[in-house]
């Protein structure tokens, strides 16, 4: 089968599935079949595909039909103009987590000891990025998965950070020493009751204790804002991203005798996306 042929039984395929875009996502298939430009495909339409290509895309086509996020397929996601890899162990990075990433790199410029602890290191998509843009950062990213961990680690020697990563396995700041002044977390804070309604892709295949933070999602939240003031040096910072509806329930969780006036930072839709509080000492 040439590549014209193919992608029109691709397209057909992925919009019976309710793939929004089939026609975007068959090309780009293709293209990672073959590793090719996409320019290549418009060039060469007649292109006979070989057998193990023909399997090969086959086989990607059928996996995103069954809404496997295409970028597990592809293994790998661009996030604030670098390209990690990613896998079902971690989340993929999202562009509404770079707010965070960009206001976690201003304060970092501004601090004298520019080191960090990153709450839930996933793919290292936050840490990474700071620290690429920071050569005099350090940092410390905590996981709870061993898995987490090793695709962070793998991501930081692509872009030659691993360095001034330390990588540690552990739960939330439990058995950390040391002070920082950044803390910054993309935690879990989908109430459970809300998973069932979630796409596809993000329900059957992102990792469940990266997405749901308890019954009203706020339980590692929580425990975060508990446990920073230990790892802060004086007027350091708590960097959290957080869901939609929860920035009045968050900014009651702060004793604010230590604690600022929290302040919070909005998303592309004007809704507030990242919180951010500096201790008052």
């Amino acid at each position: 089968m040439n590549i014209a042929a193919a992608l029109v039984a691709a397209r057909e395929v992925l919009q019976t599935s309710g793939i929004a875009d089939p026609h975007r996502e068959a090309s780009s298939l293709m293209a990672f079949a073959l590793k090719k430009p996409p320019a290549f495909l418009i060039a060469h339409p007649e292109h006979e595909l070989a057998a193990s290509e023909q399997t090969f895309f086959d086989d990607s086509i059928r996996r995103r039909s069954n809404r496997e996020p295409f970028q597990y397929i592809v293994g790998h996601q661009e996030f604030f103009g670098l390209d990690f890899e990613v896998s079902p162990d971690v989340l993929i990075p999202r562009p509404e987590t770079e707010i965070l990433v960009e206001d976690a790199i201003e304060i970092l410029r501004g601090l004298d000891n520019a080191s960090f602890c990153e709450i839930g290191l996933g793919s290292g998509c936050i840490s990474i990025s700071m620290l690429h843009e920071v050569e005099n950062a350090t940092g410390v990213g905590i996981d709870i998965s061993t898995k987490a961990l090793a695709v962070a680690h793998r991501n930081a020697e692509k872009h030659h950070v691993a360095n001034r990563l330390e990588f540690r396995e552990g739960d939330i700041l439990g058995g950390l020493t040391g002070k920082f002044g950044l803390i910054v977390s993309n935690p879990p804070y989908i109430p459970a009751g809300d998973f069932p309604e979630l796409q596809a892709e993000v329900r059957n295949f992102e990792p469940h204790n990266a997405l749901v933070g308890g019954v009203d999602g706020l339980d590692v939240i929580r425990r975060i804002v508990c446990e920073s003031p230990e790892h802060l040096t004086p007027r350091g910072v708590l960097l959290i991203e957080i869901g939609f509806g929860q920035a009045d329930v968050v900014s009651e969780l702060f004793d604010h005798s230590y604690w600022e006036l929290p302040v919070f930072l909005p998303d592309l839709q004007c809704l507030p996306r990242v919180l951010r509080v500096q201790s008052r000492s």
